[in-house]
C-alpha cells in the first residue's frame, strides 16, 4: 500500500508538504512545479483516499452570464449553485469570474476551467491561449478544443412530440427563445427549435403558424408570445406547445389561465429543466427534468481526466433526462 512517505520520498519533499497539497490546503505557498512532482508521484505510485479523488486547485469557473439572465432565467442560477456545491464536496478549488468582469481577468496560471454561457469569438481564442483544459455546461462552442456536457436536447424534443402523439394530439405548436451570436448581435435558432421542426416535418405534422420564438428564455417571454398566439390564431389554436423551458412555460400558463384557455383540457403543455417552481403553479407542470447533478459531476470528472491524465482528445457528452408527469397533459 502506497503511504505518504512514499509519495514524499518519490517527489523529494517532506510528508507534511504532501499531505497539504493533496488535501488541497489553500494556506500553502508552494511552487506550482512542486504541487505538480507531488500530484504526477501520488498518481504513479497509485496514492488513493477519498479527498484525492478530484485533487483539483486553481480552477476557473467562467460564469459568462448576466446578473438579469440569472434573475429571469432559474435553470442558470441552480446550475451555478450546483456547481459551487459540487465543488465544496469534492473540495475542488474554483474562482469565478463573470461576464461583467471580462476574460482579461482570468488568471493565465489555471490548470482549467468550467464554463457557463455564451462566449465571443476573441474570448474563446484568449482561453485557448491560456490553458487547454476545460469543460462547457449545457453548450458546447469549441467542440475540437474542450469537452462539454449538455442535456441531450434532441432526444428530449423526440420524445415529447411522440408522447403529444400518442396522447391523440396532431396540432402540436412550439414556443421558445434564440441565442444571440455577441460577435455579430444575430439571432440563430435554438436545437429544440430546429429539432422541432425536423421532427415534425417527418412525421407530416409541421404547421409553421404555431411556432412563436424571440429572443431569451424568460418568463416575460412566455407571457409576450403566448399573447401573440392566441391574438394571432384565436380559435385555431394548437392543441398542444411543447415549450423550450420552464421559465417560458410559466409566462405561457400564466396567460392561458388569465384567457380563460382550460390546461391541459384545451391545451397541452409540455416543458424542459423541472425548476424547482415547476410543481407549485396552477396547474403544475409537466416538464423534462434535467439532471443538473450528472451535468455538473460528469463536467468536474471531464476536467480531472484532462488534467490528471493528460488526456489529448476530447469528449461530448450528453445526458438523458426524464419527463415528469404532472397536470398540464392529459
Amino acid at each position: 500500500m502506497t503511504t505518504l512517505k512514499k509519495v514524499a520520498e518519490d517527489a523529494k519533499v517532506s510528508i507534511t508538504t504532501v499531505s497539504r497539497i493533496l488535501n488541497n490546503d489553500s494556506s500553502l505557498s508552494v511552487a506550482e512545479k512542486t504541487r505538480k512532482r507531488v500530484l504526477e508521484s501520488a498518481k504513479k505510485l497509485g496514492y488513493r483516499k477519498k479527498t484525492f479523488e478530484f485533487p483539483l486547485f486553481n480552477i476557473a469557473f467562467l460564469y459568462w452570464l448576466t446578473k438579469e439572465t440569472e434573475i429571469e432565467d432559474v435553470y442558470f442560477r441552480e446550475m451555478r449553485e450546483e456547481i459551487e456545491n459540487e465543488a465544496k464536496k469534492y473540495n475542488i478549488e474554483i474562482t469565478c469570474y463573470t461576464i461583467e468582469e471580462g476574460i482579461d481577468v482570468v488568471p493565465k496560471n489555471i490548470q482549467g476551467f468550467i464554463a457557463v454561457g455564451s462566449f465571443k469569438e476573441k474570448e474563446l481564442n484568449t482561453l485557448k491561449e491560456v490553458t487547454q483544459n476545460g469543460v462547457f455546461i449545457d453548450t458546447s462552442p469549441e467542440a475540437t478544443k474542450y469537452d462539454s456536457v449538455r442535456p441531450d436536447l434532441y432526444e428530449i424534443t423526440d420524445h415529447a412530440i411522440e408522447y403529444f402523439i400518442k396522447s391523440g394530439h396532431n396540432e402540436i405548436g412550439f414556443i421558445g427563445g434564440t441565442f444571440v451570436d455577441r460577435d455579430s448581435e444575430t439571432d440563430f435558432p435554438d436545437i429544440r427549435e430546429t429539432q422541432f421542426r425536423k421532427k415534425m416535418k417527418d412525421m407530416n405534422f409541421l404547421d409553421e403558424r404555431y411556432i412563436y420564438t424571440s429572443r431569451g428564455f424568460t418568463f416575460k417571454n412566455g407571457v409576450s408570445l403566448m399573447e401573440k398566439a392566441i391574438f394571432e390564431l384565436k380559435d385555431q389554436m394548437p392543441t398542444a406547445f411543447f415549450v423550450a423551458s420552464d421559465a417560458i412555460a410559466l409566462g405561457c400558463l400564466q396567460v392561458l389561465n388569465k384567457r380563460g384557455y382550460s390546461v391541459p383540457k384545451r391545451v397541452s403543455i409540455i416543458s424542459i429543466n423541472d425548476i424547482s417552481l415547476a410543481k407549485y403553479v396552477t396547474p403544475p407542470l409537466t416538464t423534462f427534468k434535467i439532471n443538473m447533478s450528472a451535468l455538473v459531476s460528469n463536467a468536474l470528472k471531464l476536467l480531472s481526466e484532462q488534467i490528471l491524465e493528460e488526456r489529448q482528445y476530447r469528449k461530448k457528452l450528453f445526458i438523458e433526462s426524464d419527463l415528469i408527469i404532472r397536470k398540464t397533459t392529459r
